[in-house]
């Protein structure tokens, strides 16, 4: 059965900086990028390390599953890691998103077999995802740059400290195997175990980065406009959508683009083309 840690006064420290926070409204999203170059060299690893690595793991994690366990497999992931998205509705002064999200962690732990079950969608309990990096954009800090980080991917600079603060205070499987000791390091089994469950959900989604003329490109934008709509509940405004799309008082050349894309082509002829 998961027990989860008691809360200290330490614990709630993140609770009382974000509170010094009152007042403040969410910052534009940044859309240059300025680390570009490094970014480029980094997405560029990622994918080496990915496709000689963890591409093959979660491919063969799905040959010898069937579509319903994988599912199971994940509910279990989504639930088991819930006590991140209460946690940080609480941060960011919103109770009833937290209950709801509590009364989704308890169905789906009790009556859902641990979480390898989603009752809890079948009574109409929404799932919410939410993070430390959601909650500084909600109390007004900026994106800052964007960055590609070795074995990580995507994040900026603000993004980047959901990972510590929710790793050390709210991730059951983080806690697991930081307060346990196995001969082997079995205590990092979940953790693995959840990143390819991670990665073998991406894979039905290959397509669309390969469609696109710059890899790179592609899911720079996606990262952005998916966070984009985290942080505004899945409503962003209709101006900022529009300063996220270029779209803004700044112009948009649709000639400009077509001639970046046509570039790009040129520097990778299509070895199967005429």
């Amino acid at each position: 059965m998961l027990s989860l840690p008691h809360f200290s006064l330490r614990r709630l420290l993140p609770l009382a900086a974000a509170a010094l926070l009152a007042g403040c409204s969410i910052a534009k999203p940044r859309t240059d990028d300025p680390l570009e170059k490094f970014n480029r060299n980094v997405y560029a690893f990622n994918d080496a390390v990915d496709k000689a690595v963890i591409r093959p793991v979660a491919v063969g994690y799905r040959k010898v599953t069937n579509p319903p366990v994988r599912r199971s497999v994940s509910d279990f992931f989504t639930n088991i890691r819930m006590p991140i998205t209460v946690a940080n509705d609480l941060l960011q002064a919103r109770p009833k998103q937290a209950l709801q999200s509590t009364g989704r962690f308890l169905v789906n732990l009790t009556l859902g077999l641990g979480g390898f079950f989603d009752p809890a969608s079948q009574l109409g309990i929404p799932l919410e995802d939410n993070d430390f990096g959601v909650t500084l954009a909600r109390w007004g800090v900026p994106d800052g740059q964007y960055l590609v980080l070795p074995l990580i991917g995507p994040t900026t600079v603000r993004d980047v400290w959901r990972m510590p603060v929710d790793s050390y205070f709210f991730d059951p499987l983080s806690i697991y195997a930081r307060n346990h000791d196995y001969k082997y390091g079995q205590q990092y089994l979940p953790q693995m175990m959840y990143l390819v469950t991670l990665r073998s959900r991406g894979i039905d989604a290959e397509s669309f980065l390969e469609s696109a003329y710059d890899p790179y490109v592609f899911m720079r934008d996606a990262y952005r406009q998916r966070r984009l709509y985290q942080i505004y509940d899945g409503n962003p405004p209709a101006e900022i959508i529009q300063q996220m799309q270029g779209l803004n008082d700044d112009g948009f050349d649709p000639e400009q683009l077509l001639d970046e894309q046509h570039q790009w082509e040129n520097k990778h002829p299509d070895p199967g083309g005429q």
